[in-house]
């Protein structure tokens, strides 16, 4: 590259890296827009060198260069604003109006509640009853900011509808499990295993994803931890809550196959079926435990869940 006005080769660099080939190709950058330059081997580095009036003129080509070949930023998920967290608790708090607390001659828990001994035993639907009974209102509080934060977090990768519908079944999942562990006199009421469940949905979701990935194994290392942080404690069913997470763990991995969520049709499809499936367990409910007769007392309940799908 001679000099300018016999003023000698005076050059800047206006990059450097490890390898020729790239080097060339700023190189060529250069060229197709005028401008003098030069490669050379610097240590144990390559540089592109111009003369000292083209270093600005240089220096913009090549952000405009870089700026063409970043891939463009993926697109937000396609629920990005979802807060369908919040509606599911509300739905949860409108469902204790409905039920109250746990005391000792309430018909809702008697006929409710994940009874280890009945669930395993004629009465599956109790896996899902269980899941909107709590037992006061702090037990619902710490229920509802939860359901608000992680059902949110889940509809807004899989879906309204098919985050409602997953967290159910691993909801259901962690109950009749819980059941098989205990196998008898113990019984669990909350929303807590569903909510775990959608704890362990995330992470299987995001291991699906990176899988065969450097740090494919922090999510599920951030659901246990998450779970050794919320789902320990006093008056806490902690198995409940673990066999949420385990339920949650393959569900959320069989989704991250799909490579987008179902579109807004499937989506209310799919969130109906979940709110008809708790409905209908809780008509079942009351059949089994007062009669055909007597159901009526659970239509306030049934209509609350249908109308907030």
């Amino acid at each position: 590259m001679p000099g300018r006005n016999g003023s000698g080769d005076s050059t800047t660099p206006v990059w450097s890296g490890p390898t020729a080939k790239r080097a060339n190709e700023i190189a060529l950058v250069l060229a197709a827009l005028g401008i003098e330059h030069r490669v050379e081997r610097a240590g144990g580095s390559w540089q592109v060198v111009v003369h000292g009036d083209d270093v600005a003129r240089a220096a913009l080509a090549l952000e405009g260069y870089e700026r063409e070949r970043l891939p463009p930023p993926a697109p937000p998920p396609r629920y990005a604003r979802s807060l369908a967290g919040v509606p599911v608790a509300a739905l949860l708090w409108a469902a204790y109006l409905v039920t109250g607390p746990d005391r000792p001659d309430s018909w809702w828990f008697q006929a409710g509640a994940a009874s280890a001994e009945r669930v395993l035993h004629g009465e599956p639907w109790r896996a899902v009853t269980a899941l909107t009974l709590h037992a006061d209102a702090a037990h619902l509080l710490a229920n509802v900011v939860a359901c608000a934060v992680f059902v949110t977090a889940v509809a807004r990768e899989l879906g309204p509808g098919l985050g409602a519908l997953l967290i159910l079944l691993a909801g259901a999942g962690g109950n009749v499990l819980n059941a098989l562990l205990h196998g008898a006199h113990h019984a669990s009421i909350g929303a807590s295993t569903a909510i775990f469940g959608a704890v362990g949905i995330l992470g299987g979701f995001q291991f699906g994803r990176k899988r065969g990935q450097r740090g494919a194994w922090t999510a599920v290392a951030g659901a246990l931890a998450l779970l050794a942080m919320l789902g320990t404690g006093e008056r806490t069913d902690i198995t409940a809550h673990l066999f949420g997470l385990v339920a949650g763990l393959p569900l959320g991995f069989a989704a991250a196959a799909v490579r987008r969520p179902p579109g807004t049709s499937a989506q209310a499809v799919l969130g109906t079926a979940a709110a008809i499936a708790v409905a209908a367990c809780w008509l079942a409910a009351s059949r089994a435990a007062v009669g055909y007769a007597r159901t009526v007392m659970v239509v306030p309940l049934v209509v609350l869940v249908v109308a907030g799908s």
